[in-house]
């Protein structure tokens, strides 16, 4: 070999082909072999950074440092930082899977998609006993016991404990069983015993053969073979019976019952009696999460799910790819089908692996129409659930360092699949008495607080009579327009009191506007404004171009936000309806009468509440209130008198300009 620094000419038209950094990596890429295998790059201080596998190691490991390669800004940072790489050589892909991803959970690297370590979730651990024991754990030991999970919902794992112990009478102690223990008699029953929940194995009551028996029919129920079990526990009670063993046939019939209870329960999502698993992901610019739902003999009997680190710049299939490959090593549970949203590149290796696994022929499909492709996307959409979820826990961790979004907004957000959190919203209504006075507000409540300052009132101009829809209308065009004019200050969510009619005049202006494109919430165009209509009778949410209304959570944040915003919206309209009421009956009544001018009728109003105050007061408390001729004008017209002298007018007038200047200003 030659000097180091010294490469061969071939190695040196690598070199300006590859691009590669140093002669020593020119030297070990030219020397790679072609096998199957794993390599990891390193970086300058030693660190692994990534990990990959490869059917030819050679073309693979080349490949990144090819002068023409496309590559994501991702990748072209990994490239920059390769120093060093070793591999290791394997006898075929599906080791090379294998190894891969024991590689990844070992040492973590920089650029590899990271799926969040299941240590953090338990398992159901059947233990490799003479007198096996079932129970929760987080901790695996490959001591021959069997494992099924990992669950993602701890609850489900404790109901399903739960109902195994409520249909099996397995042992909870902890004690040491074996054959000769129980026969020298080292161990008494327990409180269990007595209380029909264990058979007492500890003292020989129960033979192996019966107790192992009731194991692999609880490892056939953790599996969600339920209907097997139930014909085997069937048959037994049916052939104790005819043997005239009742107690046991008893027994037994209990037992049935509750694990036909128990597979009632289960939610139905096909009528074909066969096992499989469903896999979606759902991608953020930040985050991933996959789902594995797990069917067995056409129920669902569980969900797992995995947060994805590293995910920025991959595609679906990258994503499904790490998933799928990470479930199956950790899974012994291998079904006869598995359902994917794409083609993964790699499928047939795939097949091949999980065959040899589980010991009998299995299927990876893509479905594309149908019950199955329903079944994809009920994963899809909880993958897309548990996203969002992720990111509002992400984003109410920042509110807690100091961000200024609270709660109720974000949650707005997520259950209106908003793109962007909903921080200035305007709120709409409409108030009249008996079609007179028509008058709308609109509120502004920014970042889940309402903001005075920038409340608006309207009189409507070009609406006669009671027409809510042309009237919501009117003022929606008003204020869209003017903040168009202005170039004022755009909101994130607009909202409509009223339902689908009130709605779609609103979004038919806002459309005229540019403002709406007939989409709703991530779907939408840039520079529309979402939009929705809050019912009042079911707090129904209506959203343009959906027959079907949303019903939020009574408790949510969310709903709680639109409802504050609506009844504020509906506060501030009635408030500037009575002020306008107020004003017509001040002009049309009590300035009406002979010697009472604006003023004097402002002060009657601001003393007694109102005309019938006025009407009802005491003599006395008029006179202290606006002067004796005054007050003997206005007593005489409400006893149905009339007083004209043009003295006792002038006087009365006199009199109030010289009383204490308080008055009310009304905005119009």
């Amino acid at each position: 070999m030659q000097d180091q620094a010294q490469p061969n000419h071939e190695m040196a038209s690598e070199q300006e082909e590859l691009l590669i950094p140093s002669a020593t990596l020119a030297e070990k890429l030219h020397n790679l072999p072609k096998n199957p295998g794993v390599y990891l790059h390193k970086s300058a201080d030693g660190t692994i950074i990534y990990v990959g596998k490869a059917k030819n190691l050679r073309n693979r490991v080349r490949s990144y440092f090819q002068a023409g390669r496309p590559m994501d800004a991702k990748t072209k940072v990994l490239v920059q930082k390769i120093v060093d790489f070793e591999f290791i050589i394997t006898d075929s892909e599906v080791e090379a899977l294998i190894l891969e991803n024991t590689l990844i959970k070992e040492h973590k690297p920089r650029y590899n998609i990271l799926l969040k370590d299941d240590k953090s979730y338990p398992y159901i651990r059947v233990t490799n006993e003479p007198y096996p024991r079932i129970f929760a754990t987080r901790k695996i030991i490959r001591d021959g016991s069997k494992y099924f999970g990992p669950y993602g919902e701890p609850r489900y794992m404790y109901a399903m404990l739960d109902t195994l112990r409520s249909i099996f009478p397995i042992r909870s102690c902890s004690l040491d069983l074996t054959d000769d223990s129980i026969q020298k008699g080292k161990h008494k029953v327990c409180l269990d015993y007595h209380i029909k929940k264990c058979e007492g194995p500890c003292e020989g009551f129960v033979s192996r053969e019966h107790y192992g028996t009731m194991i692999k029919q609880a490892m056939q129920i953790l599996k969600g073979k339920t209907r097997s079990v139930e014909q085997e526990i069937k048959l037994d009670m049916e052939r104790a019976s005819e043997e005239l063993r009742f107690e046991e046939a008893l027994r037994l019939r209990n037992r049935l019952q509750s694990l036909r209870e128990y597979s009632d329960k289960q939610k139905v999502v096909t009528t074909e009696l066969i096992d499989r698993d469903i896999m979606a992901v759902a991608q953020s610019e930040r985050d991933a999460c996959s789902v594995i739902f797990k069917v067995r003999d056409g129920k669902l009997i569980g969900r797992q799910h995995f947060y994805i680190a590293n995910s920025e710049g991959k595609t679906t299939e990258e994503l499904l790819q790490a998933t799928f490959e990470r479930f199956y090593i950790e899974s012994d549970d291998v079904p006869d089908e598995i359902f994917l949203p794409v083609e993964l590149e790699q499928r047939e290796i795939l097949e091949t692996w999980l065959r040899d696994k589980r010991g009998s022929k299995i299927e990876i499909s893509v479905p594309q129409i149908g019950d199955k492709r329903k079944l994809v996307n009920m994963a899809a959409a909880n993958a897309e659930f548990l996203l969002r979820e992720l990111e509002l826990q992400r984003l109410k961790r920042e509110e807690d360092k100091g961000s200024i979004l609270p709660r109720s907004v974000l949650a707005l957000q997520r259950d209106l699949r908003l793109k962007h959190p909903p921080r200035r919203i305007d709120c709409f209504d409409n108030s009249h008495f008996q079609g007179s006075e028509t008058v709308s507000s609109m509120v502004v409540f920014v970042d889940g607080k309402a903001k005075k300052s920038e409340y608006r009132k309207y009189k409507i101009r070009t609406v006669e009579g009671i027409d809510d829809f042309k009237s919501m209308q009117e003022v929606v065009g008003r204020r869209y327009k003017r903040m168009l004019e202005e170039n004022s200050a755009r909101p994130d969510l607009i909202v409509i009191d009223g339902g689908k009619g009130q709605l779609s005049h609103a979004v038919e202006i806002l459309r005229g506007l540019g403002l709406h494109d007939g989409a709703f919430g991530e779907e939408a165009a840039n520079g529309h404004i979402p939009t929705i209509g809050l019912a009042k009778r079911l707090e129904e949410v209506f959203v343009p171009g959906q027959s079907d209304s949303i019903l939020l959570p009574k408790t949510s944040s969310s709903l709680k936000l639109i409802q504050q915003a609506r009844d504020e919206a509906h506060r501030f309209a009635i408030e500037f309806h009575r002020l306008l009421r107020d004003k017509r009956t001040l002009q049309t009544e009590l300035t009406g009468i002979a010697g009472i001018g604006d003023k004097t009728a402002q002060k009657l109003l601001i003393t007694f509440g109102s005309v019938e105050g006025v009407k009802t007061a005491s003599h006395e408390a008029i006179e202290n209130a606006i002067g004796i001729k005054a007050a003997q004008r206005l007593r005489a017209y409400f006893d149905g008198e009339t007083v004209n002298e043009s003295e006792e007018i002038q006087e009365s007038e006199k009199t109030f300009n010289n009383a204490s200047d308080d008055t009310t200003t009304i905005e119009s």
